[in-house]
Order: structure tokens, then C-alpha cells, then sequence
């Protein structure tokens, strides 16, 4: 009879409720499937002031696109395979010297890019956007 007893106390501890446990597993998978996103895409941002400078180098290019598009360098028109070549000469000569990139605002983000990647293409180390300053 002894036997008997530790089969039954055995087959009582063969059986464990896991219904708590997987309750706290799906509240807990609710839980961040809910605030992670939120986090994900709730991004504090604030940029810096603009506090634009006078521009004094004399060693500088300037290039400018406006808003048809049209690519300046120097405040003459130019071609986007011309400007390649005005900029790597220009750069060959002063190799220090700082490309100035203008763009109208209307502009699109892949347009200056482009015009970006150009420059860079050309040799130039040195690129910097010019912004007006902000009343």
C-alpha cells in the first residue's frame, strides 16, 4: 500500500496549471506591443538655431541650383558633366578649398542630393550647405 501512496502523490505533482503563467506571458506581450512603437517613433528632435555667419573664405566655390532645376557654378550655368569638371579643377588647384552648395527651397531633397553627390564625385572634401538666417 505504501506504493500506491507515492504513485498518487507523484501523479499530483505531474500535473502543474500553467494557465497564470501563460496569462502573464500575453499581458506582458500586449504591454510592448504596445508602447514600442510609441517609443519608436517618438523622436525629440530640436535643431539649432540658425546663426549663419558672413562667408569670408576666398578660396571657396559656390555652386547654386534653383528651383527649374538648373545647376550654377559660380554664377555661371553649367551642365551637371561640366560642373564634375569646373569642380575637380577647381579643387585640384586649391585642394582646401570649401564647395558652397546654394538650393531654392522648393527644391527636392533627391535633387540636391544629386547635385551633392556630383561634388563629391569630384574631389571635393569640403561640402557645405548655405541657410538664410532665421529672423
Amino acid at each position: 500500500m505504501r506504493r500506491q501512496r507515492r504513485n498518487s502523490q507523484l501523479s499530483a505533482i505531474n500535473h502543474i496549471d500553467l494557465t497564470n503563467l501563460i496569462d502573464v506571458a500575453f499581458t506582458l506581450l500586449i504591454v510592448f506591443m504596445i508602447t514600442i512603437p510609441l517609443v519608436e517613433y517618438n523622436v525629440n528632435v530640436s535643431p539649432p538655431e540658425m546663426n549663419a555667419q558672413a562667408i569670408e573664405d576666398k578660396d571657396s566655390v559656390y555652386v547654386n541650383l534653383n528651383s527649374k532645376n538648373q545647376v550654377f557654378f559660380q554664377d555661371q550655368p553649367v551642365t551637371r558633366d561640366e560642373l564634375q569638371g569646373k569642380i575637380d579643377s577647381s579643387v585640384t588647384a586649391k585642394p582646401n578649398s570649401t564647395v558652397f552648395l546654394r538650393a531654392d527651397g522648393i527644391c527636392s531633397y533627391n535633387q540636391v542630393m544629386d547635385v551633392m553627390k556630383i561634388i563629391k564625385s569630384a574631389g571635393a572634401k569640403n561640402i557645405s550647405l548655405i541657410t538664410l538666417k532665421e529672423d
